[in-house]
């Protein structure tokens, strides 16, 4: 990855080269900014979400997700012993798929098993380690940015060209908003999510001592290799009941069967910073990490540990083609599918440093799914 070149871009204040792949694409990060001095950066590289600014209680920037300093490290991280996908697009199918197989209209389909015996995260690629093509951007009030990728029929073994779009809005309400779109030439199966790992002490430092709180009552029961068994697990007198707030879990790595669109909350007194997920989709999995075992830096020279970020995926079930009482995760040929989450960050007290104002997403009407 040597001898790199600075590839045009069209808007030098707004965009800035990021690097070259060893197939020589490029990557250029797009730098959205709202009017309270709220950023958003992404890269063409897996949809990726490289820095989230937000302003804490000293009225200074703080980066709330962790990530790497080039295109070269995200590509790199990918060989690490557990990958993790800082702040990417993740699909076709997001979670784990036991052995890799599920039957869609009858015939067996056979994925990559690219966790032990299993199938993760969309496979040896998926929509994590491609390039996107920018189809849109608004530098202007709430800022945004379209990508778009055309996964053809068979690529990791799914059936049908999927045509997937993700749009991450930057609201002047200091809402980070994520929502993807996918339509499929043929039946198949999806579940995207956003992957960002987030600290609100800032990128470099200890999860452990925020709190969390999640709106849900159950969590599926899985394996030993995380694979759901089909039950569910009462969250009364549970550790990880966080039905109130909660500090932080050092380890955690589950999906919470969601009780409304409001997901889960996160709050850190030292930035009087609070986060707060909302999201159409039946599940959020939650996930503690971020290693990079010394072997790469993180931003800024950041030594990423495994308690260095929190995920919160909202998505569907993991392994739902293999339970055919999960909510279904059959994408019909020329259907629409529609996955919306935002995140809504403001003070502990509720306001906002610079502004205030109130959710600008109408979330889509569901019904909570229930395990009962």
């Amino acid at each position: 990855m040597n001898n790199y070149r600075v590839p045009q871009v069209k808007n030098p204040t707004h965009t800035k080269f990021f690097g070259v792949a060893p197939n020589g694409e490029e990557s250029v990060l797009h730098v959205l900014k709202n009017g309270n001095g709220c950023e958003l950066a992404v890269s063409n590289y897996g949809a990726t979400v490289t820095s989230l600014k937000m302003i804490n209680n000293r009225n200074q920037k703080v980066d709330v997700v962790l990530g790497f300093d080039s295109l070269e490290n995200y590509i790199d991280s990918f060989n690490l012993p557990s990958s993790p996908y800082f702040g990417a697009a993740v699909g076709r199918f997001a979670g784990r798929i036991n052995q890799g197989q599920f039957v869609l209209n009858g015939q067996k389909i056979n994925l990559a098993k690219n966790n032990g015996n299993h199938h993760l995260h969309g496979g040896e690629t998926g929509l994590s380690r491609v390039f996107w093509q920018v189809k849109a951007i608004n530098y202007h009030q709430n800022p945004s940015i379209t990508l778009q990728y055309i996964s053809k029929s068979t690529e990791d073994f799914f059936p049908g060209e999927l045509a997937v779009e993700v749009t991450y809005t930057l609201t002047e309400n200091n809402e980070f908003k994520v929502s993807f779109f996918a339509k499929s030439t043929q039946d198949t199966v999806i579940n995207l999510t956003h992957h960002a790992y987030f600290n609100l002490a800032g990128h470099a430092k200890n999860i452990t001592n925020q709190k969390v709180s999640v709106s849900a009552q159950s969590i599926l029961e899985t394996t030993a290799d995380l694979i759901p068994t089909g039950k569910f697990i009462s969250l009364e007198n549970h550790p990880f009941d966080f039905s109130t707030p909660k500090d932080c879990p050092i380890s955690i790595d589950t999906t919470f069967v969601l009780d409304s669109t409001e997901a889960a909350c996160l709050s850190c007194e030292e930035t009087n910073l609070k986060m707060t997920v909302y999201t159409n989709q039946p599940a959020v999995h939650i996930y503690v990490g971020g290693n990079c075992f010394n072997q790469i830096p993180g931003k800024e020279n950041a030594n990423y540990h495994a308690k260095s970020g929190i995920c919160f995926e909202t998505q569907n079930f993991p392994d739902a083609p293999n339970h055919p009482h999960f909510p279904t995760a059959i994408l019909k040929k020329d259907a629409i599918y529609t996955n919306e989450t935002l995140f809504k960050f403001e003070n502990l007290d509720g306001g906002f440093l610079n502004r205030q104002g109130k959710d600008l997403m109408a979330m889509s009407n569901r019904i909570p799914y229930s395990s009962k």
